[in-house]
C-alpha cells in the first residue's frame, strides 16, 4: 500500500484565528499550531505505516510549505515542502507514482461558508468558488486531483463543515472533526485525542478495506464559477482562454477534463 497526504493547518485542532497559521507572528502561537499540525500529520502517517504501507509522502500544503518538521514525522515517511509551481498544487507530488488512497488532514470549511473562522478556498481574494453549482473547498479542488488519477480519497480532519461536505461527496470517506465553527469563533475537541482519533480511524479505514469505496466521483463535465471579492482580479481573470465574466465580480468556465480546471485554478486563484 502506498499513501498520499495532504496538510493544511487551517483546519488544525483549535485553531481560531489568522495569525495562529502565521510564521513569525510575535504573540508565538503559530509555533503551538504548527506543533499541532505536525502531531496531527505525524498521527496519520503512523496509522498508514502501521498496516504496512510502503511509501507515505506528505505534501505540506499551507502558506510557505514549509510548515512541517521533517523531524516529527515517522521514519519510511516522505515529505515534500516548498511550492515547484505546477498545477497540483497542495497535491502536489501525487502525479509521480502509484498511489492506494488519499488522505487529508487539517482541512478547512470553504469560502463564503459560516463553519470555520478562517474559511476560504486557495486564498483571501476569493468570495466563493462552484463546481456544478456546489461550493467548492480546498478538499473538493484538490480531492477531484485524486479522483482523477483513478486514486481514492479515504480521509480528512478538520471543521465539521468541511466534514459534513466530504462525506456528501464521497460518502464512504473516514472524517474526524476536531473543530466547529460559530461565527468568528472556533470549539475543539483536545488536542491529544484529535490526534488519537486521526491515527485510530485512519488506521481503521486503511486495514477494512473500505478505503477502495471511496472513489471521487468524477462529473463529465466541470462547470466553474469563481467570485472575486473586488472587480478587478475577475476582468484579469476573464482573459483566461476559455473563460468569461458574467458580472462585474465573477467568471465562468466549462471543461470536460478536469486537468484543464486545474489549469485555470493555477492562473487565475
Amino acid at each position: 500500500m502506498n499513501v498520499f497526504i495532504s496538510s493544511d493547518i487551517e483546519g488544525t485542532c483549535g485553531i481560531a484565528a489568522w495569525h495562529e497559521t502565521e510564521p513569525g507572528h510575535a504573540d508565538g502561537d503559530y509555533a503551538y499550531f504548527r506543533a499541532q499540525m505536525n502531531k496531527e500529520v505525524a498521527a496519520a502517517c503512523r496509522a498508514a505505516l502501521a498496516v504496512g504501507a510502503a511509501d507515505v509522502l506528505v505534501k505540506d500544503a499551507h502558506d510557505s510549505a514549509r510548515n512541517i518538521d521533517p523531524a516529527a514525522l515517522p521514519e519510511g515517511v516522505r515529505l515534500n515542502r516548498g511550492w515547484s509551481g505546477d498545477i497540483y498544487s497542495m497535491m502536489s507530488g501525487i502525479q509521480h507514482g502509484r498511489w492506494d488512497a488519499a488522505v487529508f488532514t487539517g482541512y478547512h470549511a470553504a469560502a463564503g461558508s459560516v463553519g470555520n473562522p478562517l474559511s476560504h478556498t486557495m486564498n483571501l481574494r476569493i468570495d466563493r468558488i462552484e463546481i456544478n453549482g456546489v461550493r467548492a473547498s480546498e478538499f473538493t479542488i484538490n480531492a477531484y486531483m485524486a479522483g482523477m488519477h483513478g486514486i481514492p480519497v479515504c480521509f480528512v480532519s478538520g471543521d465539521k463543515a468541511l466534514c459534513d461536505s466530504a462525506r456528501k461527496m464521497i460518502p464512504a470517506i473516514s472524517t474526524v472533526v476536531v473543530n466547529e465553527g460559530d461565527g468568528a469563533s472556533s470549539t475543539s475537541i483536545h488536542p491529544s485525542l484529535a490526534v488519537w482519533c486521526i491515527e485510530e480511524r485512519l488506521k481503521d479505514q486503511l486495514a477494512s478495506g473500505t478505503y477502495k469505496r471511496c472513489m471521487v466521483p468524477m462529473p463529465d463535465q466541470f462547470d466553474i464559477t469563481i467570485r472575486y471579492k473586488e472587480h478587478a482580479p475577475a476582468y484579469r481573470a476573464s482573459f483566461y482562454p476559455g473563460a468569461s465574466r458574467i458580472d462585474e465580480k465573477t467568471i465562468h468556465f466549462t471543461c470536460t477534463d478536469y486537468f484543464d480546471a486545474m489549469c485555470l485554478f493555477q492562473f487565475v486563484l
